[in-house]
């Protein structure tokens, strides 16, 4: 037995204790309230001035990228060192939920169900989009490198790879697990505010909890915009493909539509009857679609890739996670991989939470494997099939697409989050840990 330790996180506040039942609902009067006119005031706002929001939304995310590029950078940097050292580090053995929980879920369907928050649309889209763009210097080539050459082919899928490996999970990572410890481990609601009750205590359920869930709500709309925007051009751009139609408007406010549907009756369905079988089932037919790109495809060229594409990403990571003397590629990474880590982080509340509510019982070290390595690996494959069967057939040119405005004014201000909830999480999975060796429970 250790020292006595005291367990410091404990709270007289009730979880919905603030909260306001209205029309069957059950919201919190401060912060609903407050997000709800915020998001009101922006699509109303952009709709009556859309020249002058639109001027707005690029003064944002210039400035945005041109004083913060390497705040971006080196957070993400810092997020992938921090989950690869929790997986050898001791507080790794601790359990979510307990020394006594019990995954809710099988492995293959919490994966299916973490890879499909995760991801989803767009992989499917910017697995082509984005090789054959970096490659044909539609705007910039990474690290400068030469278009439409061999070098700039496996540099192309290399720095794909980058965009779509080990930075975006461990962002999502941050979020899932700081929700899953305090919340299940220490009983604290299910919101971004109780990350961090370690450096605020009972604070956070005061102002400075309230600002902190409102950008957290703020970050999830611009996350979900972004993801869902680009998902409906890019199904709509398949139906106008297909059917020879126009893939307008109108089509993608009614994939929109649509998905929002099957989205709503999955949620009421809960998460074993609805979210689990639509999981189950996106991972069976992506990897249907996986192994029939590379068995009726150029086979042998997608396992020269998953070679090249692999040797590419491992060499070039440092390269491309340096924020400094870039000058040789700066209209690319600005464009690229700052705008990227934004939309991460933006949508990272958004899959977070989701991650947290669907591992309860896993261990630490299990999720940080679950939700960063296995992730990575698949990718991988996903893209030496797709994006090397894509620099085969080049053509055409590929847009970026103007929502990133809204990723980056709200990822910016969410990445303070983002570094302030890894010191708390650091810090309240040590404090489990020496107590839990004080109690005789862990050695």
């Amino acid at each position: 037995m250790g020292d006595v330790i005291s367990d410091d996180y404990q709270t007289d506040y009730v979880a919905g204790q603030d909260n306001i039942e209205k029309f069957g609902f059950d919201i919190h009067n401060i912060v609903f309230p407050l997000t709800a006119i915020l998001i009101v005031a922006f699509v109303v706002g952009t709709l009556i001035f859309p020249a002058g929001a639109k001027e707005l939304l690029d003064s944002a995310k210039n400035g945005a990228i041109a004083v913060f590029d390497w705040g971006f950078l080196l957070s993400a940097n810092l997020f992938v060192v921090f989950c690869l050292a929790l997986i050898f580090m001791p507080v790794g053995k601790i359990r979510i939920g307990g020394l006594d929980a019990k995954p809710e879920f099988s492995l293959l369907s919490w994966f299916a169900m973490l890879f499909a928050a995760g991801m989803g649309t767009g992989l499917m889209f910017w697995s082509v989009a984005e090789p054959v763009a970096y490659y044909t210097d539609w705007y910039g080539t990474p690290l400068g490198v030469e278009p439409n050459t061999a070098e700039g082919a496996r540099l192309a899928m290399g720095a794909t790879m980058y965009h779509w490996g080990l930075h975006p999970w461990a962002i999502y990572a941050i979020v899932g697990l700081s929700l899953s410890f305090f919340a299940f481990n220490k009983g604290l609601p299910l919101t971004i505010r109780s990350a961090f009750f370690p450096i605020l205590g009972d604070k956070v359920w005061g102002w400075p909890g309230n600002v902190i869930d409102t950008v957290s709500v703020l970050a999830t709309i611009f996350g979900l915009a972004t993801s869902l925007g680009f998902g409906a051009q890019q199904a709509a751009s398949g139906i106008s493909y297909l059917f020879d139609i126009e893939g307008g408007l109108n089509i993608q406010v009614g994939v929109i539509a649509g998905v929002t549907a099957v989205a709503t009756l999955s949620v009421i369905r809960g998460i074993h009857g609805g979210v689990r079988i639509l999981s189950n089932a996106n991972m069976i037919m992506a990897g249907l679609l996986l192994l029939f790109v590379i068995f009726a495809g150029p086979t042998l060229a997608v396992f020269q890739w998953l070679w090249d594409t692999s040797v590419s990403y491992a060499s070039n990571m440092f390269s491309l996670s340096n924020p400094f003397g870039r000058e040789e590629d700066t209209t690319w990474f600005h464009g690229w991989t700052v705008f990227y880590w934004a939309w991460w982080i933006s949508w990272s509340p958004f899959v977070g939470m989701f991650i947290a509510r669907v591992s309860h019982g896993r261990t630490v070290r299990e999720f940080v494997t679950a939700v960063l390595i296995i992730p990575t690996i698949i990718t991988l494959f996903w893209m030496s099939a797709f994006g090397g069967g894509a620099l085969l057939f080049v053509g055409g040119e590929q847009a970026l697409n103007a929502l990133q405005a809204g990723a980056l004014s709200v990822g910016l201000p969410f990445t303070l989050v983002l570094l302030v909830m890894t010191y708390s999480l650091f810090k309240g999975l040590h404090h489990e840990r020496r107590l839990l060796i004080a109690e005789g429970k862990m050695v």
